[in-house]
Formats: C-alpha cells, sequence, structure tokens
C-alpha cells in the first residue's frame, strides 16, 4: 500500500511524511512547491513537483507510483489573503480537492486523509467545540473547507471511498528544528518575529469575556497533528476490510487538546522561553472575526481512533523556538 501525500514539502505536510515512513508506511510526496521545501522531504520518499490542479500529473503520480491511499493537506490557508483573495482560494482549496476527487475516483483508489480546519466552525458559543457544533464559516478560508469535507463525503459515498476529515485547531512547534514553521501567520512564530525586530508581541482585543480578557484557543503539538492523520490511515486500512454493507467509512474529527490557553499566557509563556520575560506585550483593538474561546472536545477522535493528544504547550514553544533560531542565528 502506498499513500500520497499532497502538500508533504510543507509545514505540517512533512511531518506527517515523518510520521508515516517511521512507521513503515510507503509514501510519496505531491507538492507544487509554492510553500513547501523539499528539503523537508527524506530522501527515501519519491517526490513528485504538481499541482492538485493539474489532473494529468496527478493522474500519473497515483499510476506511476501505485497510490492506493490519499493524505490531502495541500491547501491556501491564510485568513487575511483568503479575504482578499476569494476567488483564488476556491479555485485552489475546491477545484483543486475536485480535480484530486476525480482523480481518485477514476483510478480506483478508495482511502482519503483530508486536512480540514477549526475554521468551519466560525465563532463558536460554546465552552468545548464538538464535532456537532453548528458551522458557520466567517471567511472564504473557512468556507473552502466546509465545502472540502462535503465534497469528500459525497464522493466516499458515490465511489466507495472511505474518508476522514481532520479538523485542526491552533497548531505550533516542531518535531526537529528542520521542520520549523516558517510561515508568520500563527500566533508563536509572530510573537518571534516581533520580539527579534526588537518590538512587544501584539494582542488584539483584552476585553472578551474570558478569564484575563483576552482570546482562548486550543494549541495542538504539530506532532500530535501528524499522528492523528497516521491514525486515520491506519483506521481507513482496518475500515478496507470490514463489512461496507453500510457504505464506506466517513467520519469527521477535530485535533484538538480539549485545553484552553489564552493569548496574554501563550506570549507570556513565549517570552519566558526566549529570554524576553521582562517584555510586556502591546494590546490593540480587536480583530474583526475573532471568536472568543475556540477549543475542541477531543472525545470523538479518542473513541474513534484510539487517539489522544501527547504533547503539551511548553514542548510545542520550546520546539518551534529551537526551529525559528535555525533559520534566524
Amino acid at each position: 500500500m502506498t499513500w500520497m501525500v499532497t502538500g508533504g514539502a510543507g509545514y505540517i505536510g512533512a511531518h506527517v511524511v515523518r510520521a508515516m515512513a517511521a512507521d513503515g508506511q510507503r509514501v510519496v510526496v505531491y507538492d507544487d512547491l509554492s510553500t513547501g521545501d523539499a528539503a523537508r522531504v527524506p530522501q527515501d520518499v519519491p517526490l513528485v513537483r504538481g499541482t492538485v490542479l493539474d489532473r494529468a500529473a496527478l493522474d500519473a503520480a497515483i499510476r506511476d507510483h501505485g497510490v492506493t491511499g490519499v493524505v490531502h493537506i495541500a491547501a491556501k490557508k491564510q485568513v487575511p489573503e483568503s479575504v482578499a483573495r476569494p476567488l483564488h482560494y476556491y479555485r485552489e482549496n475546491v477545484t483543486g480537492l475536485q480535480t484530486l476527487l476525480e482523480a481518485v475516483a477514476d483510478a480506483g483508489v478508495r482511502r482519503l486523509v483530508f486536512s480540514s480546519s477549526a475554521a468551519v466552525y466560525g465563532m463558536p458559543d460554546v465552552d468545548l467545540v464538538t464535532e456537532d457544533t453548528p458551522c458557520a464559516p466567517v471567511n472564504p478560508y473557512g468556507e473552502t473547507k466546509l465545502a472540502g469535507e462535503w465534497m469528500v463525503k459525497a464522493a466516499g459515498a458515490a465511489h466507495g471511498i472511505g474518508n476522514v476529515s481532520l479538523r485542526y485547531f491552533n497548531v505550533a512547534g516542531a518535531a526537529t528544528p528542520e521542520l520549523g514553521d516558517t510561515g508568520v501567520s500563527n500566533l508563536v512564530p509572530m510573537v518571534f518575529e516581533r520580539l527579534e525586530a526588537g518590538g512587544a508581541p501584539r494582542i488584539f482585543g483584552d476585553d472578551y469575556d474570558t478569564p484575563d480578557g483576552t482570546c482562548v484557543r486550543d494549541f495542538v503539538h504539530v506532532r500530535d497533528i501528524a499522528s492523528a492523520h497516521l491514525a486515520a490511515a491506519r483506521r481507513l486500512t482496518e475500515a478496507a476490510g470490514e463489512d461496507a454493507s453500510d457504505g464506506p467509512l466517513s467520519l469527521v474529527l477535530n485535533i484538538g487538546r480539549g485545553e484552553g490557553v489564552s493569548v496574554r499566557d501563550m506570549v507570556e509563556r513565549i517570552c519566558k522561553t526566549t529570554g524576553h520575560e521582562d517584555t510586556r506585550p502591546e494590546v490593540h483593538d480587536r480583530r474583526p472575526g475573532d471568536p472568543a474561546r475556540v477549543v475542541a472536545s477531543a472525545d470523538r477522535i479518542r473513541a474513534e481512533l484510539g487517539w489522544s493528544a501527547r504533547h503539551g504547550v511548553e514542548e510545542m514553544i520550546e520546539s518551534a523556538w529551537a526551529g525559528w533560531r535555525l533559520r534566524h542565528p
């Protein structure tokens, strides 16, 4: 069995590839390298350069490498950019997924793991977000992920493709410094960047209805994100040998720790880890669309896949900082 990981040269994708390869799974990476880095791909893992909008390239990769399962991570994921360029995001994330699913269905591939996002929930007004919490995305990025889930489920039912959609919460950390996040769109690297420039970290809003007035989020180590994908791939492999009279396996699962950390607490921990204990964050006005609290319920993924997060916040920050220092000595 061979798994094709789209976006496998990216920050999250590279961790998934490493986890699957370490488990003995055969893996091939498919990536256009627009944001990915070929150096992240292990030397013994084939790398095919191509976009998910290129049907011919997808067909060739699936055929040439005997692909029997797909982990689809390739996507555009910057919320502000999605607001400014919604058509670009719909093309890349929705049309790209449609093209991939057509190639998968026609090739007889019957297993697919889809990387979704907690952005599908929008601004939930609940203590813990379950998979049954109503989805109401507030930006085009979240809309494309929700549309992707619908498409995966429908195509799975029509073509017998077992599928698991994984809704990420806030990803941080690195398995090794070389695999660290090179972007600065997530909170942890954003704080690193401000500190490196001699500035103060920024907090957007301290008047929310939360214990310290700042937003509360569920931060998940990228190693745990990777292990959840591996668990989903294993479950789909097991399901292939089960009675499919009721249709293929189809699951939607949160990946989270089920523990909330406030933005202020997270910023203070980052400052301490990086030796900037005396730096005080600047408080700015709220950003439009920021919910006060988004924390995952991880009960369903534990029940369905036997998975739970193993890494804590301090390990996320320390490992992310090691990666940042490697790139910014």
